[in-house]
């Protein structure tokens, strides 16, 4: 194994993985705000709202993320959007895992008792106030872990934009192969790095799950 090599480099595959938890970060906001979107149109007493919701879902769960960045990044031009492969990698990735995420925060609503609901709308209680204040407090509590493994898929996943060109993590393992011709090493650097995201992902989840199992 050649170490100095890997001392090397590091510093470049340190400024990739920066490049690859930006992906995450931005991935995770949007994916969230899609994902309860989704849920909440799912959920919608207007059938065509609850359709179009579902469709999503089933559409973005149904394919392979990588076809649906490539669909966003080289089809984009055909339809009057020309996105930098950041951009389309994030909105891509964004979208694949809003569609798992709104599965988890519904499936943590519906995990609610109903009786919760009937008993704050036999207070006075509106739709909207029943679901703030009596049914999301404790949906959260159930969701953490959910959302928790989707974001772990989700960074491992953020390799796939290294297909249109994101200057990741996996994308500067396979430039470097090609210079070095010594894979082992290379992507045993990245694997490195990418092990130390998730263990922080993890460990972020975890304490989470703990904090909100004890309220």
């Amino acid at each position: 194994m050649d170490l100095a090599l890997m001392e090397r480099i590091a510093p470049y595959f340190v400024e990739a993985a920066l490049v690859t938890l930006e992906v995450a970060a931005l991935t995770f906001v949007f994916s969230v705000l899609i994902g309860a979107i989704a849920t909440a149109g799912r959920m919608s007493r207007l059938t065509p709202v609850r359709w179009l919701a579902t469709a999503y879902v089933s559409v973005f769960r149904g394919t392979p993320c990588l076809v649906q960045l490539f669909l966003i990044y080289f089809g984009g031009p055909q339809l009057g959007f020309d996105l930098t492969p950041f951009t389309a990698g994030v909105v891509g990735m964004s979208l694949n895992v809003g569609a798992y995420m709104a599965e988890a925060i519904r499936g943590a609503i519906l995990t609610v008792d109903r009786g919760q609901a009937e008993a704050a709308r036999s207070i006075g209680f509106g739709q909207g106030r029943t679901m703030v204040y009596v049914i999301l407090p404790q949906a959260a509590r159930l969701m953490i872990r959910s959302i928790g493994v989707n974001t772990i898929m989700m960074v491992k996943g953020t390799s796939l934009v290294s297909a249109i060109s994101v200057v990741e993590l996996s994308y500067t393992a396979q430039r470097y192969i090609g210079s070095t011709f010594k894979p082992f090493e290379i992507f045993a650097l990245a694997a490195v790095l990418y092990i130390i995201i998730v263990y922080a992902v993890s460990r972020t989840v975890e304490m989470l799950d703990r904090r909100f199992a004890l309220r």
